[in-house]
């Protein structure tokens, strides 16, 4: 049986390929993510095709960050989707444009903290002011929710500092770097197990490789719904 708390990303390298992996997942997942890596191979087709013909629940990871006319009018066109989740940065700005653009649909806007793959190093190397990520993160989420996103993405790591936030009450956290026990971390930095992240807080976790790279994909799938339940 799925469980919604799990969203499989189909970072593979198209629309036939994802539509393939959701058929051998079947019943077992009903929630898909489908992020840039797609985009050129049919993703967008791929995300009308699974909620529309096989009632599975999408979210869309583009991380859209532009001026705020350019974040709203892109939003306002992928909510005649009918999706589920949309991700922008987590600049105050951006989060409004797309709230904005998204008006009159049920399209939740999901505003992205810091990427789960960086670390200190990392944001030194990019000019990120001076501080401890979990609080950088969280000080970027009660900005977003803030600003007005339906939720944030950020590690399981920062997820209870996050919903301990007086301005989380409702919204969601979403998570990647989650990862199987003895799973292979490949580009995560910060992560935990599904049971962790569940622990912790969040409303749903992403999980992309240990799934589909996996013999068995399914009971890959299966494994981390029975660990998410058993938390």
């Amino acid at each position: 049986m799925s469980d919604d708390r799990l969203i499989v990303a189909l970072d593979v390298p198209n629309a036939l390929e994802g539509l393939q992996l959701a058929q051998q997942l079947g019943e077992t997942v009903s929630f898909y993510k489908i992020g840039l890596g797609m985009l050129t191979g049919g993703g967008l087709a791929l995300a009308n095709e699974l909620k529309q013909d096989h009632g599975k629940r999408i979210f869309l990871d583009m991380k859209l960050f532009d001026i705020g006319a350019t974040v709203e009018a892109a939003v306002r066109g992928l909510a005649q989707f009918d999706l589920d989740f949309l991700t922008v940065h987590g600049d105050p700005h951006v989060v409004r444009a797309a709230k904005e653009g998204a008006s009159g649909s049920d399209l939740k806007i999901l505003a992205v903290t810091i990427l789960t793959s960086l670390d200190r190093q990392d944001l030194d190397d990019s000019l990120i002011q001076t501080g401890d990520i979990p609080d950088l993160v969280t000080t970027r989420a009660g900005r977003a929710f803030d600003a007005g996103a339906d939720g944030v993405i950020a590690s399981p790591n920062e997820a209870a500092m996050i919903r301990a936030l007086p301005e989380a009450t409702g919204r969601l956290i979403v998570t990647p770097g989650v990862r199987p026990a003895g799973a292979d971390l490949g580009d995560q930095k910060r992560v935990a197990t599904p049971a962790g992240a569940i622990s912790n807080g969040v409303d749903h976790i992403v999980v992309g490789r240990p799934v589909w790279q996996a013999n068995d994909p399914r009971a890959a799938a299966q494994a981390i719904v029975t660990e998410m339940q058993a938390a």
